[in-house]
């Protein structure tokens, strides 16, 4: 991971608010120490109201990735297309990362039926309109692999979390806007968080624990590609805090 070694107040986080959705920015450091990742989808997290600012890892995305994804605080949800959003949520009828795409084609395919269009024209036409933005990042590769992304991840556009204690998530999760959405679970994931949820198993991640291993198996399993660590970056934040509370644990003779 790059710029392993940070100042301790480049964790501190400044927040200028606009209506809907927040921009973040850092203080105390300056962006050259600070890698920037491009996404090969974009992002956005429905953040819990009662959710302290300091203590969110989601805004460790939004510094990180600034171009690709988006905090809106909860009840701001913006409208989702189902067939093109999903939701990446535990629940009953989640699916994987591995069958995601699947699922979303099948809706895809199913709405096709339903508007009687043929479905190659449909998916000829949406995948002009459709954006993941993979075109735009330079370690894709030649513009024609780039399409080549861009096709494998058709038609997935948009991925939503949301960043809350568990305890809170149910208010954000139940809501109407987000109930037609796909739901992902991410299985056999176990969190490194220092501040574990007491009650709460292990496979109950961090917001940024989520966002990474998320787009881990999407770009292997759904982009098709050996993983690099094309997204550890994510981490930067995550890594230096969590190196500072077992720091500060063995410090206090409690490990």
């Amino acid at each position: 991971m790059r710029g392993q070694h940070i100042a301790r107040n480049s964790a501190e986080l400044h927040k200028p608010m606009n209506v809907g959705s927040a921009y973040f920015s850092t203080v105390g450091v300056s962006l050259q120490e600070i890698p920037l990742i491009k996404l090969p989808v974009k992002i956005d997290i429905i953040k819990h109201p009662n959710e302290t600012d300091g203590k969110s890892t989601a805004i460790h995305a939004k510094i990180l990735a600034p171009s690709d994804v988006t905090i809106y605080t909860y009840p701001c949800i913006p409208e989702y297309d189902k067939d093109k959003v999903v939701l990446v949520f535990p629940g009953p009828g989640a699916v994987s990362v591995q069958d995601m795409m699947q699922c979303l084609h099948d809706r895809t395919d199913s709405r096709s039926r339903d508007f009687d269009e043929p479905c190659i024209k449909r998916l000829k036409c949406e995948e002009v309109q459709g954006s993941t933005h993979t075109a735009e990042n330079p370690e894709l590769g030649t513009p024609d692999e780039a399409k080549g992304l861009e096709s494998r991840a058709f038609p997935l556009q948009r991925v939503v979390f949301i960043d809350s204690t568990w305890n809170q998530t149910n208010k954000i999760s139940t809501d109407e806007r987000l109930q037609d959405l796909l739901q992902v679970e991410l299985k056999m994931r176990k969190t490194c968080f220092w501040r574990h949820q007491k009650g709460k198993p292990d496979t109950y991640l961090a917001t940024i624990e989520a966002i990474y291993y998320f787009l881990k198996d999407f770009h292997e399993h759904c982009l098709a590609q050996e993983y690099n660590g094309e997204y550890d970056n994510l981490l930067f934040f995550y890594s230096y805090l969590h190196s500072v509370v077992n720091k500060a644990k063995i410090s206090a003779g409690k490990c």
